[in-house]
């Protein structure tokens, strides 16, 4: 029988304070890198004090795929000042500056408001903290989603919809770890529509109780600042959140919407049904019962099963968002796969790669979702290799990280020969070039 044993962490010491014990900042580290290199799950986590909130958010991170040895949050997206200038809690940063950042500018602490994508608008406060903050890619543009970043305070508020605090060693990716910080997510005072985040980033003292209502308060005097804008007719109409389809990587595909609280609800998609709303997002001219049957299935499909399909999907994505002769959309929509060829076309390839999980709808037998699951593939994967002989060796081994990657026989060539790569990174890249050439003889 196999000798099974848990691995050896000390019973965890623990912060004084009120509520349930904590471990210590070692402590938390230690079952920090036994979770990331995958001997040990959430109940050991949860066993050794770790926050059930910290735990779950771990957990999500890793099955993401973030790499926590990322030298912070992914780069600054394109025309991060039309983003600013668009965005609906401009109006309030007034607010936020007179409230926290006038503070916040010889108190060693960092003050950033995002994008409800985790995308940092403004970022500002003691200038030596945002010079330090720089170092992780904490800056404007950066996308600090959950889901980009790993735990972290603003990227986890939005992934949860609910103020939280995220303490040192709590954070999942290592270079976050020397911080604290605590954030408040911000919703139109109208709709409910989730705006975005207001964030405190700093050292340990961050992390109080007094510090998270001081949060909340800004957050609740930012909707209501918006809201009085609006009643007295400065302010643009309120924010209602697009429904957004999600059909790259290897999860199901789900149509994602918001409801009147603001709460995001997905449903999840059969693949013709998914198919059927790509092929409808890059055709917003509208498509005929006679040019989908075609586009679905050049051969088996015929016009009767097109409109029993298309009477199916209104009941899930609701009658009035789909309308026919032809079948089109009635309501502008945002995709993931929409996101990456925006992000191509802006020659932003680096946002490009961090919103593509993996191919497009890889179950589907559509000829028409084929190709363009073939044309985005390729168009990324180029744009990879062309920035990586510019030097950006850090695209290319995110590119071959993918499922796509692996088996890229130039795309690990082009890796082996970069500059400056380390002895133990060309070796490794050679040695997967030697099991490809075996593999294919």
């Amino acid at each position: 029988m196999a000798d099974t044993k848990e691995p050896r962490v000390a019973a965890p010491e623990t912060s004084a304070g009120r509520g349930a014990a904590r471990p210590t900042s070692s402590r938390l580290r230690a079952v920090h890198e036994l979770f990331v290199a995958g001997e040990v799950d959430e109940t050991f986590l949860n066993s050794h004090a770790v926050r059930p909130v910290v735990a779950q958010s771990w957990k999500r991170s890793l099955a993401g795929g973030v790499d926590p040895d990322l030298d912070g949050a992914r780069a600054a997206v394109a025309a991060i000042e039309r983003l600013r200038e668009t965005h609906p809690l401009a109006p309030a940063l007034p607010v936020i500056r007179r409230l926290l950042v006038d503070d916040a500018m010889d108190s060693g602490v960092v003050v950033a408001v995002s994008a409800a994508d985790g995308t940092l608008l403004w970022v500002e406060g003691d200038p030596n903290a945002c010079r330090r903050a720089e170092a992780m890619n904490f800056v404007p543009g950066a996308d600090w989603s959950e889901r980009s970043a790993g735990t972290n305070a603003p990227g986890t508020a939005l992934a949860l919809d609910r103020e939280l605090q995220i303490r040192g060693s709590e954070h999942f990716s290592r270079v976050v770890q020397p911080w604290s910080c605590t954030a408040a997510p911000v919703h139109d005072p109208t709709t409910g529509a989730l705006l975005g985040a207001i964030d405190l980033t700093g050292g340990a003292q961050v992390a109080s109780a007094q510090t998270l209502a001081l949060v909340r308060a800004t957050a609740v005097a930012v909707e209501n600042h918006l809201a009085l804008l609006r009643v007295s007719g400065v302010a643009a109409e309120p924010a209602a959140r697009r429904p957004h389809l999600v059909v790259l990587g290897a999860d199901r595909p789900r149509w994602v919407t918001t409801d009147r609280y603001g709460h995001l609800q997905a449903t999840y998609l059969t693949g013709r049904h998914a198919d059927i709303l790509v092929l409808l997002s890059r055709h917003p001219e509208g498509l005929s019962a006679d040019h989908l049957a075609v586009l679905l299935d050049e051969k088996d499909l015929d016009v009767v099963t097109v409109r029993a399909e298309m009477s199916r999907l209104r009941k899930v994505i609701g009658a009035d968002t789909l309308e026919s002769r032809p079948y089109r959309l009635s309501t502008a929509i945002t995709s993931d796969i929409g996101e990456v060829f925006e992000a191509l076309d802006a020659g932003d390839v680096e946002s490009a790669l961090a919103r593509y999980p993996g191919p497009l709808l890889a179950q589907s037998v559509s000829p028409a979702i084929a190709r363009l699951r073939t044309q985005l593939s390729t168009t990324l994967r180029d744009a990879v290799l062309a920035e990586s002989r510019q030097g950006r060796t850090d695209l290319l081994r995110r590119w071959l990280e993918l499922p796509e990657g692996r088996d890229d026989r130039d795309g690990w060539q082009a890796l082996r020969d970069s500059a400056g790569l380390t002895a133990v990174a060309r070796a490794r890249a050679h040695g997967h070039l030697a099991g490809l050439d075996f593999e294919l003889g």
